[in-house]
């Protein structure tokens, strides 16, 4: 019998939830793989089982559903081997705040937001009980860059952010591990999805390269873990500054320069 933890892993049909399913099953995990391509989901899970000797199952969802996501928070809430949610489905926009539709928004909205939201809160009683788990979710540094133009996207990865940080005071106590992890630009089909022409995008990092150093992070338990930030005291300082700020807020009273003359 395994006894390490099992994951359940949701994109896990390419990118980096595929990369995730490899470098975990490697580590000896039983895994549990969610997306909407049935078909692909079982020939990475034949191969993983081959290769690594571990138990894979399959797990087909488009968590955009809700019936989908209702069987996907059933078994986070039920099987007590599942020790990993790694909250990595998502969908990226293309074109400009102007150029969203209504139906674009919304898939947004229920992949990058609700989905990730649902699942952990599925699963979070149990791991707090048990003293114990890891909640991982995939986030974006464009989630505090909205100079990249990618409003309902960079909005939805921000509060990817925010409800990890929160995760992280809340449940650290309880002996949970929550982990934002925030790529940049990475080479997955998520672009292509998207409509949007890799070609004409900066320079990527491989997936392969992400999601190692994304474990890195996890193995130190880092609340948050940037890959491409190559300052670490950047998002030291951003924080510090932001504390910064909380201790000059007094809701008492507007602040001198909004007090009329």
């Amino acid at each position: 019998m395994n006894t390490l933890p099992t994951a359940l892993i949701t994109g896990a049909s390419s990118g980096i939830g595929a990369v995730y399913a490899a470098r975990l099953a490697r580590r000896g995990h039983d895994l549990v793989l969610v997306a909407r391509d049935g078909a692909r989901l079982e020939s990475l899970a034949a191969r993983l089982r081959a290769q690594s000797q571990v138990s894979v199952e399959v797990l087909p969802a488009d968590l955009t559903q809700a019936a989908d996501l209702a069987k996907v928070e059933q078994r986070l809430r039920d099987d007590e081997r599942i020790g990993i949610l790694v909250n990595n489905a998502g969908i990226a926009q293309s074109g400009g705040f102007l150029q969203q539709d209504a139906p674009a928004i919304e898939r947004v909205v229920a992949l990058n937001i609700t989905a990730p939201t649902r699942l952990a809160a599925a699963v979070a009683p149990r791991f707090a009980q048990a003293g114990g788990g890891a909640i991982v979710n995939i986030g974006s540094v464009v989630g505090f860059a909205p100079e990249f133009g990618m409003s309902v996207y960079g909005a939805s990865k921000a509060y990817v952010l925010f409800l990890s940080q929160g995760l992280h005071l809340e449940l650290s106590p309880r002996g949970v591990y929550v982990q934002a992890v925030l790529p940049a630009g990475t080479r997955t089909e998520i672009w292509q999805r998207a409509g949007i022409d890799v070609a004409a995008l900066p320079e990527m990092m491989d997936v392969e390269e992400l999601v190692d150093a994304a474990l890195a992070g996890f193995d130190r338990r880092e609340a948050i873990t940037i890959p491409p930030l190559h300052v670490a005291g950047r998002w030291d300082a951003l924080e510090g500054a932001r504390q910064g700020l909380l201790s000059d807020i007094r809701q008492a009273q507007a602040a001198e320069r909004y007090r009329a003359a």
